[in-house]
């Protein structure tokens, strides 16, 4: 693609986001809990994009370095809430976000552009759709003709809102995610062909398939596969072929892997490629039923290895408690069932339990005591658990995310943390929930990866990229365990799902779209 024209220095674009993926069955969210994260307005957005370590997304900050490379423009940061994956946001808390931005938007214009960094699967407490809500109030305010953009997490799922309210909609491409930067630049590059009067041309199919998560690899499997095939069709005609494998746990009426093929006028085409791009994954949809290892194999593996130097060490993904997904982060099924055993060598993180690292930091680096384990949490997978534990570390809980890995580079924040000794096992306990994305999580509480015979991550899959370097995807072991963000889709109770749906329905059908 050649290099769009000079657009001058008056074109204003606004800049917005409401980054969340929302787990249904997982506690709502609100203002205190997205300002542990990330809650930035007006030129506090522009400020932290500029710090060698910004705590926002990627996508945010690869849109304005490249619109910053490509040309003059202005800046019109109005809000970026990004908290990750939580349970749905209250609503109350959600109508301020949207009206601040809707206020935002008006005092603005008139605008050139808008770019939203959205994730793409947010639920509030009452509504389905809050991203479709966010396009379409930026599109009754901008009008037609002014482009509205956003980048999406490829769990996203997509609404029919919001593909009618944008201009163009670009998910990532990777699993786990480690091109949220160069998505964003390619918002950018997008913005600048819009904004000399380009008006796109988008086909989109969702299919009746809720993917499980752990089914969402793109450097395996069939849905990988098709994302790089897509690419093969970007041309001067074809924009960006993006496919999302959608997040389950929102349970949703847009729930399903979706298709999105953008031109630059050539609708007919669009649909082609998209209808063949959906068809080839409707051909392998058995692919997508999970295979978990049992707890207990898991332990096993983690003994042996503990008790035999010879053997390769392993990394065991708690799946179904991972923060990343909507999980509470502390379950506690493989710290008992690992003490139990006396797995020697085994270190766990990242445990989400504030009074008992607060505990910790009140005790001081060496001191005894019997560490309680979820003292206050109401969930019912996260049970109480007793045990004798001595004080390892201290920490303030900030460090600088690993690369490679999901937040390379970025600032992050546990909060107040604590390295425990829990019999054989060495914990990580943290005062803000955090998915265990990259050795970081270990390593800067002094927590060495390269010794350990068996890492233990919150994760479900995001850790792959951050710890390849110490463990290749033949020693991962995916255990299956109860937990809000299970991958075994029977343990749910579901009532937002189109049905029928596969993997629920085994014998869901499905019949292209004739265009």
């Amino acid at each position: 693609m050649t290099e769009p024209p000079e657009t001058g220095p008056g074109k204003r674009i606004a800049l917005l986001a409401l980054h969340l993926e929302s787990n249904r069955f997982a506690p709502p969210v609100g203002r205190k809990d997205f300002a542990e994260k990330v809650l930035l307005s007006g030129d506090d957005i522009m400020t932290d994009a500029a710090k060698e370590h910004s705590r926002m997304g990627g996508t945010m900050t690869g849109f304005i370095d490249a619109m910053n490379r490509s040309g003059p423009w202005t800046s019109v940061p109005i809000v970026v809430a990004d908290i990750g994956a939580a349970g749905p946001i209250a609503h109350d808390f959600y109508m301020e976000l949207y009206d601040e931005m809707k206020r935002g938007l008006e005092a603005a214009m008139p605008l050139d552009g808008v770019y939203f960094g959205q994730h793409g699967a947010a639920v509030t407490t009452e509504i389905p759709d809050p991203d479709g809500a966010m396009f379409a109030m930026a599109r009754a305010i901008v009008g037609p003709d002014i482009p509205v953009i956003s980048t999406l997490d490829l769990h996203g799922n997509v609404s029919d809102e919001m593909v009618a309210a944008t201009d163009m909609l670009i998910a990532y491409r990777t699993n786990p995610h480690v091109d949220q930067y160069e998505r964003g630049a390619e918002a950018a590059g997008a913005m600048r062909e819009l904004l000399t009067g380009l008006r796109p041309q988008t086909a989109f199919i969702r299919l009746p398939l809720v993917a499980p998560q752990v089914c969402q690899r793109t450097a395996v499997g069939p849905y990988g596969a098709a994302i790089d095939r897509g690419q093969t069709f970007i041309d001067d005609e074809i924009m960006n072929v993006s496919i999302l494998g959608g997040f389950t746990y929102g349970d949703t009426p847009y729930n399903g892997m979706a298709f999105l093929v953008t031109t630059r006028g050539n609708l007919q085409r669009a649909r082609a490629i998209c209808r063949k791009l959906a068809e080839g994954i409707w051909a392998q949809h058995d692919y997508f039923v999970p295979h978990l290892t049992p707890l207990e194999d898991c332990v096993a593996r983690a003994v042996a290895c503990g008790a035999d130097p010879a053997l390769p060490s392993v990394i065991i993904a708690d799946v179904a408690d991972n923060p990343g997904g909507g999980g509470r982060g502390n379950t506690t099924w493989l710290l008992e069932a690992l003490v139990a055993a006396g797995a020697k060598g085994a270190i766990l993180g990242v445990m989400n339990d504030p009074p008992l690292a607060a505990e910790a930091h009140a005790l001081g680096v060496g001191k005894n005591f019997e560490a309680l384990f979820n003292r206050n949490e109401a969930d019912a997978h996260s049970n109480e658990y007793r045990q004798q534990a001595t004080v390892l570390n201290l920490s303030d809980g900030k460090f600088i995310g690993a690369d490679p890995g999901t937040f390379a580079n970025l600032q992050l924040d546990l909060g107040p943390t604590a390295v425990l000794q829990v019999g054989s096992v060495t914990v990580v306990v943290a005062s803000i929930r955090e998915q265990c994305i990259d050795p970081n999580f270990f390593e800067s509480f002094g927590v060495n990866v390269a010794e350990a015979r068996s890492v233990t991550v919150k994760s479900r899959g995001h850790f792959r990229a951050g710890f390849l370097p110490y463990f290749p995807p033949e020693r991962v072991i995916e255990c299956d365990a109860p937990g809000l963000s299970s991958p075994t889709l029977s343990n749910f109770d579901w009532t937002g799902f189109p049905r029928p749906v596969f993997p629920l329905d085994p014998d869901t059908q499905w019949t292209p779209p004739d265009w």
